[in-house]
């Protein structure tokens, strides 16, 4: 009976998930220069062409309503700010731990399951991408580029939008074999960037299957969020978004768990 009381209790959900989160936390709290440099990209964006670009641009018309070019663009930068953060954490360091430290399989052999593992490493791409939109909020309200009390909510949408691409990224991450596949993640997070309405309208597309293919896409699910939050111009298209966002986190992370179950304990 004495044996049977040492042996530990499976930790619940939100504590595996704490136990996790702490653990990549005092891993990198002295690498706090990864943080900054992950968030200054898209500021130097909005600076060199929300700014730069904006002062050759008069407006541009966002559901009907004149919208200065940096007002247009610094929401997009918003939700970019949430997909690299989350992008970033959940790809090159997962494969790290997952291929080379093989981290993952010393946590199995504690209370932690691959449930557990799947939860706290995507809790943990979510908070790393909320830091880096957080701060570039700040960085809009200082450059006076909100306007709504709508805006309070692109906080909330950005996480959403870390969650969503933290999933998904993770569970693309397990099929990967060697460090030249991380080519394949450069080659759709390229264009997911330049041509999800990030520096231009949609319309620009036309009314053809490009625009319906663009539109399909989460990155421009995210930027339709924070634009129409930033600038107080709310329509159904942010429901669509963020039942869209919702949808895609949900399925990541039962593919995460799915593929840590098959690579882990097969």
């Amino acid at each position: 009976m004495a044996l049977l009381q040492e042996i530990p209790a499976p930790l619940t959900p939100a504590a595996a998930t704490r136990v996790l989160v702490l653990r990549n936390y005092v891993v990198y709290k002295d690498a706090w220069k990864l943080f900054i440099t992950g968030f200054l990209e898209p500021v130097f964006y909005l600076f060199s062409i929300g700014i730069g670009v904006g002062q050759l641009i008069d407006t541009f018309e966002f559901h009907g309503e004149a919208v200065p070019y940096a007002e247009f663009v610094a929401p997009a930068m918003l939700a970019t700010s949430a997909f690299n953060g989350a992008l970033l954490d959940s790809t090159y360091n997962v494969f790290f731990k997952l291929k080379y430290e093989k981290l993952y399989d010393q946590m199995l052999a504690t209370p932690l399951s691959t449930s557990d593992i799947a939860r706290g490493e995507i809790t943990w791409g979510l908070m790393r991408g909320s830091v880096y939109s957080a701060a570039f909020l700040v960085v809009m309200a200082a450059m006076g580029l909100t306007h709504s009390w709508w805006a309070l909510l692109a906080l909330p949408a950005a996480i959403l939008i870390a969650f969503a691409f933290s999933a998904v990224c993770m569970a693309v991450t397990t099929w990967m074999k060697s460090w030249q596949d991380f080519d394949k993640i450069t080659l759709v997070q390229m264009p997911l960037f330049l041509f999800s309405a990030t520096f231009f309208p949609v319309e620009a597309f036309g009314d053809g299957v490009l625009r319906w293919v663009v539109e399909a896409t989460p990155l421009y699910r995210g930027v339709v969020l924070c634009r129409e939050l930033t600038t107080g111009v709310v329509t159904w298209g942010s429901a669509v978004s963020v039942v869209y966002l919702v949808v895609m986190g949900v399925i990541g992370l039962l593919v995460v768990r799915r593929r840590l179950d098959k690579l882990l304990l097969t």
